[in-house]
């Protein structure tokens, strides 16, 4: 049994990190769970897992729309997202990939 390759951290992620790990650290910054310092280089599985769940709990709080987040939750989302999304797409990433197989 290998053991499992432990995450590579969103600055070395796939996509200039919009994968479902890079987006759920992405949120956890949104939710200052976690400092935007935190690459979450070296985590394994479980770990991300347990982020997982302590966004969703946040989202949860307002109905998983950013339009009921408060305005400086918005403000800080926005922020966050935009560079993310501008790293993501200087890496070739393009998001429109990601609804191909939702039809």
């Amino acid at each position: 049994m290998t053991k499992p390759t432990p995450y590579a951290g969103i600055d070395n992620d796939m996509n200039g990190g919009m994968t479902a790990a890079g987006k759920i650290i992405i949120d956890a910054w949104v939710f200052e769970i976690l400092p935007e310092t935190e690459k979450c280089e070296g985590w394994d599985l479980k770990r991300i897992e347990v982020l997982q769940h302590q966004v969703d709990d946040e989202w949860d709080k307002y109905g998983c729309m950013v339009s009921n987040l408060p305005e400086d939750i918005r403000a800080r989302h926005s922020r966050i997202y935009s560079a993310a999304i501008k790293r993501a797409k200087d890496t070739g990433w393009q998001g429109e990939d990601e609804l191909e197989n939702d039809t």
